[in-house]
């Protein structure tokens, strides 16, 4: 068992975490909901798919974590003609030498922006897979490991508009939080067509340093999760499938596969950096249901019929936290 955090641990990570959110809040204005959860991902070691149309702030979002984090940052934009070894890197040959020597792609970053992901080919996707999960690439038969912390915040378009792939379900299962970034109000625009000239986002100082970082990750580690916590995250994955015995109706009619184990992991997780987030030393019934969408909503796959009457991810885990009881039954 972790040493309990101290007091005055949950106080120096709660400063620590509000500087980081003030500098994201001056690149994103009035989306305090979205920063909460891109902060509560990156605080979990997670990578985070960011939905939404075009010109929100995604992008502007995702370098100004990097700059606050002080990590490298690559961006990548996806297009229909991007190839696996544009992401990953190859073996080029050298002039001189008439050897052939491993050039590293853009993954070869700390903070790694997937920019419309969704526009590339499912197999330029793919090549997504090994990074975000064991934070390395494999080419020609050779493992290169990835920088560490390693994140990848891609941005999605909706999957209505033209010239989109939907994600495969094994690559979507690799984000921690599918965040969605809705469109502003009347006022945010009016704020930031008087404060910012031409759109330009505000220059930031860095938050923290790799150390800062590594310690914030380190007290993460150490929020306590109590047993009961962790036996409702259990049932709430299990009854997202249809074939359980504890599924809600709505779960029964309308998905046809639920969440897997590492959806679990995502959610204690998440529940960890949240509850530090809100100065608690603890994970709380209520930290697991406040980030339960972010960590679901893209992790269940929904039938036909779920399309026809409009029924959303989100409706479904909404009827899974009602269902399901903070304490088993006898």
């Amino acid at each position: 068992m972790h040493e309990l955090l101290t007091p005055q641990e949950v106080q120096l990570a709660g400063d620590a975490i509000a500087v980081l959110k003030a500098g994201l809040n001056q690149t994103l204005l009035d989306q305090g909901g979205v920063v909460d959860q891109v902060t509560t991902a990156i605080l979990a070691r997670g990578h985070v798919l960011l939905q939404g149309l075009p010109g929100l702030g995604k992008t502007e979002l995702c370098k100004s974590l990097a700059r606050l984090l002080s990590l490298p940052f690559k961006r990548i934009q996806f297009t229909p003609d991007l190839l696996p070894g544009d992401i990953t890197g190859t073996y080029v040959i050298d002039g001189e030498t008439k050897q052939f020597h491993f050039r590293p792609g853009p993954l070869f970053a700390s903070v790694v922006l997937a920019d419309e992901i969704n526009r590339s080919s499912p197999k330029t996707q793919s090549a997504l897979l090994e990074a975000m999960q064991e934070r390395s690439v494999t080419v020609l038969g050779t493992t290169h490991l990835l920088p560490s912390p390693f994140f990848v915040l891609a941005t999605q378009n909706p999957i209505e508009l033209e010239g989109t792939y939907p994600l495969p379900e094994a690559q979507l299962d690799r984000f921690l939080f599918r965040v969605e970034v809705p469109p502003v109000g009347a006022k945010t625009l009016t704020s930031i067509l008087t404060q910012r000239v031409r759109g330009e986002s505000p220059q930031l100082k860095a938050a923290t340093d790799l150390a800062g970082l590594e310690r914030l990750f380190a007290w993460v580690d150490r929020v306590y999760l109590p047993l009961p916590v962790a036996e409702l995250i259990g049932r709430l994955v299990e009854a997202s499938h249809s074939q359980s015995t504890s599924a809600p109706d709505a779960v029964k009619r309308f998905v046809r596969y639920g969440a897997s184990p590492r959806a679990a992991l995502a959610m204690a997780a998440a529940g960890r950096a949240w509850a530090l987030s809100k100065g608690k030393p603890n994970v709380g019934f209520d930290e697991v249901k406040e980030v339960a969408a972010a960590v679901l909503n893209h992790r269940l796959v929904l039938s036909y019929e779920a399309g026809l009457e409009r029924v959303t991810a989100g409706t479904i885990v909404s009827e899974l936290l009602k269902a399901i009881p903070e304490v088993s039954r006898a």
